[in-house]
């Protein structure tokens, strides 16, 4: 009985510990400038994924859901295209940067497969909790921006103030350009670029709308749920990025289909009409700044725009070159250095990356495990109409919009392999394990 006493505080202590590195990973997954040059770069993010999975190694095992052996396989094949495409490799720049990539790509995808099987084990109050957690550290990151442009509108650098006596390292806000002698400041918050934010908020804006819409009237999270979501949309458009503006479209297109009905509700026009007001009344007060850095932004002729183009037509030299197994994981900067100049500029695609990286034979495995990623969703989808759930089938939706914004973005800018992917991704998995295995001990605690 002693023994039986002492072991079960020791099993609470392990799950706790578990659950607070847990949570404050997929908290802390978007806050890209929270790092240190410590054996490269270390992020706040690798830290305490690397504190979970050791803690989730040390607790008492449980069930393995299908999925996550489903997800370990990918893995796999992944590391097995990667492990080819080294013999590729030509210099030792190019070997430091496939090391890192490997190393990186190893941590998210391991966390990804742990974190699946974690939701699973721990139910479904435990997974609404995880989102909630997702979406706080997204809503952080957008607050800290909103700090950031304001103490750069006053003629101060917060990140010099708040960040730099932590990492170290120094980082500002992004400054877009000037016009009549003051700057056009885009908020690049705790992320590395001011359309890293946007994209990331596409997230939260697209997979949330639908529970949002689909609460009752009443609920105690309802307008708070709303006003979160509003702000979130006022910081994606003051980031001006194109590409989050593009993902947003593709989502709420995919969402326009199941909420149709919703679209002339006042859940939805209600946060949108307080949205507008505050646009239209900071656009009023400067109406000629505004009016110059909105035509600079729908503009398709720029500079910027060629050069999200330009990085297409690095595909058909790689292909002759390289076509199966492509240049190297990680190794894009290397090999294109002579032709912009600089040693750390990446594709501004996803898709590029892709396929440059590791040939028509990794763009194919990343498709097909994306194609999965979707089929879980679908019978996410299939569970909470069977469940009549009206939290469950409206997160299914939004999960569904998010990935397929998300991927749309992708084809201008490069978020795709960054930790927060990785713990969107794994929310969208473990959501049919979870509410399919909660259902089953329902009907069992039924008979």
């Amino acid at each position: 009985m002693t023994a039986v006493a002492v072991a079960v505080p020791r099993v609470v202590s392990r799950t706790r510990a578990t659950d607070f590195f847990f949570f404050a990973t997929f908290f802390s997954v978007t806050f890209e400038k929270v790092h240190w040059n410590v054996a490269g770069t270390v992020g706040l993010a690798d830290v305490l994924t690397i504190l979970f999975l050791v803690a989730f190694a040390l607790e008492s095992r449980g069930p393995t859901p299908r999925t996550t052996g489903i997800v370990v396989a990918f893995f796999l094949a992944f590391v097995l295209v990667y492990l080819l495409g080294f013999y590729n490799l030509e210099t030792r720049q190019a070997l430091d940067q496939w090391i890192k990539g490997m190393v990186k790509f190893s941590l998210h995808f391991v966390f990804l497969a742990c974190a699946v099987t974690y939701l699973a084990r721990r139910g479904q109050h435990f997974y609404w909790r995880t989102v909630g957690w997702f979406t706080a550290g997204l809503l952080a990151n957008a607050v800290y921006g909103v700090l950031q442009l304001l103490a750069a509108r006053a003629g101060h650098n917060l990140d010099n103030i708040a960040l730099s006596p932590l990492t170290g390292g120094a980082s500002s806000i992004n400054i877009y350009g000037i016009v009549n002698g003051a700057n056009v400041y885009r908020p690049n918050a705790l992320t590395g670029d001011p359309n890293h934010l946007g994209i990331m908020l596409d997230v939260p804006l697209l997979a949330l709308t639908p529970v949002y819409l689909r609460l009752p009237r009443g609920h105690r999270l309802k307008w708070p749920l709303g006003l979160t979501l509003g702000f979130l949309l006022l910081v994606l458009i003051a980031t001006l990025s194109r590409s989050g503006a593009l993902g947003l479209l593709v989502g709420l297109l995919i969402l326009a289909i199941p909420y149709r009905r919703f679209l002339w509700s006042r859940a939805l026009l209600v946060p949108l009409a307080v949205v507008a007001l505050v646009l239209a009344y900071v656009a009023n007060s400067r109406r000629h700044f505004f009016s110059v850095v909105l035509a600079s932004r729908v503009q398709t002729g720029g500079s910027s725009t060629s050069a999200h183009f330009a990085v297409y037509s690095f595909i058909p030299h790689v292909l002759h070159s390289n076509p199966l197994l492509g240049l190297g994981l990680n190794t894009f900067s290397v090999y294109y250095e002579f032709v912009t100049g600089k040693t750390n500029w990446g594709p501004h695609s996803f898709w590029v990356a892709l396929v440059v990286e590791t040939g028509l034979v990794g763009a194919l495995l990343f498709v097909v495990f994306l194609r999965y990623v979707f089929v879980r969703l679908r019978a996410a989808r299939a569970l909470g109409r069977a469940r009549a759930d009206r939290r469950v089938l409206p997160l299914a939706w939004g999960l569904t919009a998010a990935l397929a914004g998300t991927m749309a973005a992708n084809f201008f800018y490069l978020t795709m392999q960054f930790y927060y992917f990785y713990g969107f991704v794994a929310l969208a998995l473990a959501l049919p394990v979870v509410f399919a295995r909660s259902r089953t001990a329902a009907s069992r605690g039924a008979r």
